[in-house]
């Protein structure tokens, strides 16, 4: 929030103090208080040592005698003011310019990031964890562009495996020579199907004792030998592999298409895998690996309190792990990022120090600026989701479902005139309502998703946010007649509540988007939206806007409802929403 009281305060708390670069952040006084917004002094003692009351009392009493201040007061270590209204929408929102380039850092703390999301396996199609996963990988990466970093979108397709192996064991087996064309389904759901198959297999013929010494099923030794041979580079089953992986692979394209996500670069495990191995090996000379007595090569990290791990097996095919290793240093070659992040469940936390530590150990100084984002899982009111046995809701299905119930609710509120884009306006709406409602909580929390909640039009949803845009967008467009040049504009007839809350609320959206990126934790803007579509909603129905009293006033408030509008669209831009301008 760049209040000119603020920066004041600001330089003369440093020169007083003998400190440089302290911080101030304002926040909006609470409404039981008096005052625009409240200063902390608790926040600033680290920087400024000595007693938060009485720097408190310092801070008011400099306060007092700035020029901007109407009133200020200290409740205990909190300095609550209130701007004088002249300053207060001079600084928040009378230079456009300034307000839609606030979150951007100074050029020396912006960075490369590589943002590694999505990563699906090419034995199913993508379902509604894997949402979450690629609405809070494009939400981080137009987030932390928004900030000024410089961001690479990298995905990691998980096309090699044993897992993958089962899928392909199913297809031989009950296949019959099917195709996506002649099944008339997508080619990862055809594929998933097949997935869904081998589980079942596998349980019948444990229940049947059709199994080895060992306890292993025919089926899983089957899967076991594909794998090997996969590796050792068998003609037969690579044809097989690669004719369905093309099956998935177009049909994941038809769904990021849909959700509007592309990447800068998409790596394979196929490819990928044999760097780490290779790597690996090189590790093993040099002592950073051993070599257990049943020839699998192993690391110990009990000294980092993690346990050994094997990064190869004994038959000396790789693991999760290794294809991992292989990978980040191929990102490392390709982009020399500053930071790179993982946007995986949290389900693998430990695999993720695991794979840092081992890097660390490999003797890669960059590895202390790896991240794991770990997320949540996000299950339906009806329970958990497991792909094995078949209870995962597809992605496609769940943007059918909910294009459909915004189809609904749009119809009911156009009655018996609906628009002519009414089926894109649904689709629209429907994504919309997705993506917010995954994002609006913190990424870390496992959250149960509602379709019908997620699409209300009222409420903490993404249709509220949508429909204030709409509504900014619709008032501007019925007032095309009315010049809005800026000199035309005189801040000076605002100042009811509703005027002064929403402009203070706008001054927020630099430190908002600032936040969710150091945090990445796009909640941060999410809920700052939905907070400023409140204030919006708030002025709307309490101060008219074209039958407002003077000319003057209608265009000064048609400004203030352009800046709302901006700032809305810049915000849903960078969450990967797209704003509509007519609902």
């Amino acid at each position: 929030m760049r209040l000119q009281c603020i920066h004041d305060l600001t330089e003369w708390l440093q020169s007083t103090r003998g400190v440089a670069g302290l911080v101030i952040q304002p926040e909006l006084c609470p409404a039981d208080m008096t005052g625009d917004i409240t200063i902390n002094c608790f926040r600033m003692i680290r920087e400024l040592k000595g007693n938060p009351l009485q720097l408190a009392q310092q801070v008011t009493d400099f306060l007092a005698k700035h020029p901007d201040v109407e009133q200020v007061e200290s409740v205990k270590a909190f300095v609550n003011l209130t701007v004088r209204k002249e300053a207060l929408f001079r600084d928040t929102i009378a230079d456009e310019t300034a307000l839609l380039d606030s979150p951007r850092l100074p050029e020396e703390l912006r960075r490369r990031y590589l943002v590694e999301y999505s990563a699906p396996n090419t034995n199913k199609p993508m379902h509604l964890g894997h949402v979450r996963n690629n609405t809070l990988g494009q939400a981080n990466c137009g987030i932390l562009s928004a900030v000024g970093h410089d961001v690479v979108q990298a995905n990691l397709v998980n096309d090699r495996g044993v897992h993958i192996c089962k899928s392909m064991v199913a297809y031989q087996l009950f296949g019959n020579g099917i195709t996506p064309e002649a099944a008339n389904m997508k080619g990862d759901r055809l594929v998933g199907d097949f997935y869904v198959k081998y589980a079942t297999e596998e349980k019948r013929q444990q229940e049947a004792g059709e199994v080895d010494a060992q306890g292993t099923t025919m089926i899983e030794t089957q899967a076991q030998a594909m794998l090997l041979a996969w590796e050792a580079g068998d003609l037969r089953i690579r044809a097989l592999w690669q004719k369905m992986n093309g099956w998935v692979l177009e049909g994941f394209a038809r769904t990021y298409a849909r959700m509007g996500i592309s990447f800068r670069q998409t790596y394979f495990e196929s490819e990928t895998f044999r760097m780490g191995k290779d790597s690996i090996r090189l590790g093993l000379e040099k002592g950073v690996f051993y070599r257990r007595d049943d020839g699998a090569i192993e690391i110990d990290l009990t000294s980092r309190k993690l346990d050994k791990k094997v990064v190869l097996r004994p038959d000396g095919t790789s693991v999760y792990v290794t294809q991992d290793i292989g990978t980040t240093l191929m990102k490392r070659e390709d982009f020399r990022p500053e930071v790179m992040v993982w946007i995986v469940g949290d389900e693998q936390i430990y695999h993720f120090k695991v794979l840092f530590a081992i890097l660390e150990e490999m003797g890669y100084p960059w590895a202390a600026e790896c991240r794991h984002l770990a997320y949540g899982m996000v299950n339906l009111p009806t329970g958990r989701m497991k792909s094995r046995e078949g209870t995962v809701v597809d992605a496609d299905d769940l943007f059918d479902e909910l294009a459909r119930l915004a189809r609904i609710a749009t119809m009911e509120r156009w009655a018996d005139n609906p628009p002519a884009d009414i089926d894109q306006r649904a689709e629209a709406i429907g994504l919309g309502a997705i993506k917010f409602m995954l994002l609006k909580v913190s990424p870390r929390t496992t959250m149960i998703f509602d379709p019908e909640a997620s699409i209300k039009f009222e409420g903490d949803t993404g249709p509220y946010v949508l429909y204030a845009y709409a509504r900014t967008a619709s008032v501007l467009r019925k007032a095309e007649d009315t010049q809005i040049a800026e000199a035309d504009i005189d801040w000076s007839l605002l100042g009811e509540p509703e005027e002064r809350a929403l402009a203070l609320r706008l001054a927020l959206y630099g430190q908002a988007m600032q936040q969710a990126a150091a945090d990445l934790d796009p909640s941060k803007l999410a809920d700052y939206l939905l907070q400023l579509a409140k204030e919006f909603s708030r002025f709307w129905k309490e101060q008219s806007v074209l039958q407002a009293s003077s000319p003057a006033l209608i265009r000064t408030r048609l400004a203030l409802c352009a800046r709302v509008r901006i700032v809305l669209r810049a915000g849903l831009k960078a969450l990967a929403i797209e704003p509509l301008e007519a609902m």
